[in-house]
């Protein structure tokens, strides 16, 4: 799960490092920053710190975790917002990410969550924030493998675009609830059909049901040879024939090399339905590609799934930023595209 948007406390993720958005003292601040030093242990950390101290804007160090899940504690600064000189700011925001993820891999840190860095008293505005952040990470995933937590309290930095977002929304309107509306309303027919008759249930209310033709009998040996192709020779074709790399694609569908290699292996293995689709997202399939890979796996796009629906409206506008497409479905909390889902880790304390 190279890069996931969680709403968590910080100071209770089991990750090898967290990053505390601090100044150029390394002081005990408020927010964020007070509670992993009082998390940590305010006393012993702050210590360390002080044999650190001062850092420059844009910087970061690393520290023990001391109390924390976490071995340890990169304090990384960003900028004071300033919107006379925003450029500036943007670069000394994209630097404190990138120091903290250069520590991070120098330390052999397998994971890592970061805050909002300067979202706080610092005044960033958090879309943007948010944004430096995204760019950050992913020019980071393009040449590492890491597992990435941005942890965020809620959905105000999540300011897509009042464009987009009305168009999913009628998207959704015409699709998800139009969908939820007809089941309801065939389910109110049975229902009143039964409670005025006389003679119980009405079931001529109910559409007919087609007779399947009988099968002719077929041997297994038959059956089995006529299968289509399993799910993973079906991805190598598709991969092929985009003319893309393996290792482009599954860092543009947000999933590791070992998963990857997992579900590039086939052996039985059936990936879930989430990875399914950001791998139809980073190969760009259209709507009907991307129905076929999914049958592959026994999966089907559904209009009674909000999650679904959302991901059909990009893929039909072709809109393949699998990190905007994930940051819609966040703000409508769902389930985010990606291997998340796959390789289930205890990231929290108990």
């Amino acid at each position: 799960m190279p890069f996931t948007i969680i709403r968590q406390d910080i100071t209770k993720l089991r990750v090898d490092a967290i990053v505390n958005a601090a100044n150029t003292a390394l002081k005990m601040g408020s927010g964020v920053c007070g509670a992993i030093f009082r998390a940590a242990g305010a006393k012993k950390l702050q210590a360390v710190c002080d044999q650190l101290a001062p850092i420059r804007t844009g910087g970061a160090a690393v520290t023990p975790g001391f109390r924390l899940h976490a071995k340890y504690v990169i304090h990384a600064v960003g900028p004071v917002y300033d919107d006379q000189a925003e450029a500036q700011c943007r670069l000394g925001l994209h630097s404190a990410y990138q120091e903290a993820l250069r520590l991070a891999w120098n330390h052999e840190c397998g994971s890592i969550a970061f805050p909002l860095i300067s979202s706080g008293i610092y005044g960033y505005p958090k879309d943007k924030a948010l944004n430096v952040a995204t760019e950050a990470i992913r020019e980071f995933l393009d040449s590492h493998d890491m597992d990435i937590y941005l942890v965020v309290f809620d959905n105000s930095a999540f300011r897509t675009s009042r464009m987009l977002l009305g168009e999913v929304a009628s998207y959704i309107d015409e699709t998800y609830v139009r969908t939820r509306r007809e089941e309801r309303r065939q389910l109110l027919d049975v229902e009143e059909a039964a409670l005025y008759s006389d003679k119980g249930p009405n079931l001529s209310v109910l559409p007919p049901v087609p007779m399947m033709a009988a099968a002719p009998q077929q041997s297994l040996d038959t059956l089995i040879d006529r299968l289509d192709e399993p799910f993973s020779a079906v991805l190598l074709k598709l991969i092929d024939r985009k003319g893309k790399t393996d290792a482009e694609v599954y860092k543009r569908a947000n999933i590791d090399r070992k998963l990857f290699s997992k579900i590039r292996t086939g052996k039985g293995y059936t990936p879930k339905k989430a990875t399914i689709l950001a791998l139809a997202i980073a190969l760009e399939l259209s709507l009907s590609e991307t129905d076929d890979l999914l049958e592959r796996a026994g999966y089907a796009l559904s209009h009674a799934s909000k999650f679904d629906v959302i991901v059909e409206f990009f893929i039909i506008k072709g809109n393949y930023n699998i990190f905007e497409i994930n940051e819609v479905l966040f703000q409508y909390d769902q389930p985010l595209l990606g291997g998340q889902g796959e390789c289930p880790r205890k990231i929290l304390s108990c």
